[in-house]
């Protein structure tokens, strides 16, 4: 008896151990993976590609790191909303361009597609501390443009985005009008046992067991204890496929924003998985999120004449 005890306590502490030099060495390239196997870091493709108009958009963020941005607008004048884009873990902001390129149609509205620190253009490696300070440089930059409706800004993240999204949009009520949240996790100590299910009972916060190795997780995301603070409206988006997130993440957000902000919205799309819950889902999808943007962040009364005229324009010209 004592023999198998004293193995399954060396096999639990090498499990432990493992898991440990996992964590030390790995972590920062299983959550940022700004270099697609097979591909490079510079953008395959830019927006003139899909003959969307933009500017490339150089900014600092506060502690000096050079990043790259593009500013896509519907049109020259375009007053609409201006969505501040936030894309996954993986790749850069050039694979999603069909995806924006549809929101711009379909929204009526301005995108603005960051690059984080150590993907695309930008400068420097990716943390958690350094995407939080290249997010608020984007929003700041934006705040201060003249050529768009400043009271409009919405930001949206999937996935790691998600993460990035809630925390600016948190630490600013007064620039960020809405946020939209799509598949994802409540945080990367959860998730952590989900990519790597032998340490999920020592490494998490929504399940149960010890959690002696939540310390080592130096870019924790932990969005489950910020969505609770967040005062804006909030659009939560899941697939019910995610591959990558389990849907219940999701509901868990929800959960805990909603019961501390009434202007919370839960809608599920049962074919979309973890990247194409927007092309999975249809027209319900860009209603859900036209609807949304109606209810809580209208167009003001002045711009609606003019902006209506310009559509039509696009509309008859394509």
């Amino acid at each position: 008896m004592v023999t198998y005890v004293s193995a399954l306590l060396y096999g639990v502490g090498g499990i432990v151990v493992a898991g440990m030099a996992l964590l030390v060495a790995f972590q920062e390239k299983l959550v940022y993976v700004p270099v697609l196997p097979g591909l490079t870091k510079s953008y395959q493709i830019t927006p003139a590609r899909l003959r969307l108009s933009y500017e490339d958009v150089w900014l600092r963020s506060s502690d000096g790191v050079r990043l790259h941005a593009w500013f896509i607008k519907l049109f020259p004048d375009c007053r609409g909303p201006t969505i501040l884009f936030f894309q996954e873990n993986a790749g850069n902001i050039a694979h999603r361009l069909e995806m924006v390129r549809i929101m711009l149609q379909r929204l009526n509205c301005n995108v603005f597609m960051l690059s984080y620190r150590g993907y695309g253009a930008s400068d420097g490696y990716p943390s958690q501390h350094g995407i939080i300070r290249d997010a608020q440089a984007a929003l700041d930059h934006l705040s201060q443009r003249t050529d768009i409706d400043t009271s409009r800004i919405i930001v949206f993240g999937r996935s790691l985005g998600g993460a990035v999204g809630a925390v600016l949009t948190k630490n600013n009520p007064d620039k960020v009008a809405a946020l939209i949240l799509e598949n994802t996790f409540t945080s990367i100590l959860d998730m952590a046992g989900v990519l790597l299910p032998f340490l999920k009972w020592f490494i998490g916060k929504s399940s149960t067991g010890p959690k002696i190795l939540n310390f080592l997780v130096r870019s924790p995301w932990s969005t489950i204890d910020v969505v609770g603070q967040i005062k804006q409206p909030v659009l939560f988006m899941s697939g019910l496929q995610d591959e990558m997130v389990p849907p219940v993440h999701m509901q868990m957000l929800y959960a805990k924003a909603a019961a501390h902000n009434k202007q919370c919205l839960f809608m599920d799309f049962p074919t979309g998985m973890h990247m194409d819950t927007w092309l999975a889902g249809g027209d319900r999808y860009w209603r859900a999120i036209q609807q949304f943007i109606e209810q809580h962040v209208p167009e003001k009364k002045e711009n609606k004449s003019s902006t209506n005229n310009n559509v039509a324009a696009i509309d008859s010209s394509l």
